[in-house]
């Protein structure tokens, strides 16, 4: 396929997409160094194997999952031209994203009510991995609720149509890549840190 070809909206449709898919591969790379950092640092002597995941990280799994459940949903919704339902899905996903974020600080402040800190005297690698790499993840999180955001108000203003969702796709790819790094995080952390 030559990507020179076609009209402009075309060419623009396809460098957005592209652009995403570069961010998307970066972002990738940064947490796979992070996962490679777990792994390696496990054998540390100083490695706490006591250190369990606070409960509230297995239920933020299941929030955000639901969450990428919702946008599917607005998605469908919006290509039957039932746009009540394709808001009301995503608001969902929004308050959703906001649940999780929520979760993680009180899995974080579990965390510290255990004696777990990020840095210091108490801290151990453990978890200051656990912190580090929830806490990078939340901030993605957030960028995916501005483009949500970005997304409910191009809704409202009725700038997507069944066959015009350029925006709306672009940011589900998103968010359920941010979706599904958590989930593997998640397990990461549960089953090898």
């Amino acid at each position: 396929m030559d990507l020179t070809q076609g009209s402009l909206e075309e060419k623009n449709e396809r460098a957005k997409k592209m652009m995403l898919w570069f961010g998307i591969i970066s972002l990738f790379m940064s947490f796979a160094g992070l996962t490679s950092a777990v792994i390696i640092s496990r054998s540390r002597p100083d490695w706490s194997n006591d250190l369990q995941l606070p409960i509230i990280f297995l239920y933020s799994v299941f929030v955000i999952i639901i969450s990428s459940l919702t946008y599917i949903l607005a998605k469908r919704a919006l290509k039957n031209n039932n746009r009540k339902n394709a808001s009301l899905f995503l608001i969902t996903t929004f308050v959703l994203g906001i649940v999780f974020i929520v979760m993680q600080f009180e899995g974080f402040n579990t965390l510290i009510n255990s004696g777990y800190y990020l840095t210091g005297q108490t801290s151990d690698p453990k978890a200051s991995f656990i912190f580090l790499i929830a806490f990078v993840h939340i901030l993605h999180v957030a960028v995916g609720l501005i483009c949500i955001m970005v997304v409910i108000y191009n809704h409202f203003k009725q700038k997507y149509t069944a066959d015009k969702m350029l925006g709306l796709t672009l940011a589900g790819t998103f968010w359920h890549f941010i979706d599904i790094l958590w989930v593997f995080l998640y397990l990461l952390l549960y089953f090898i840190a």
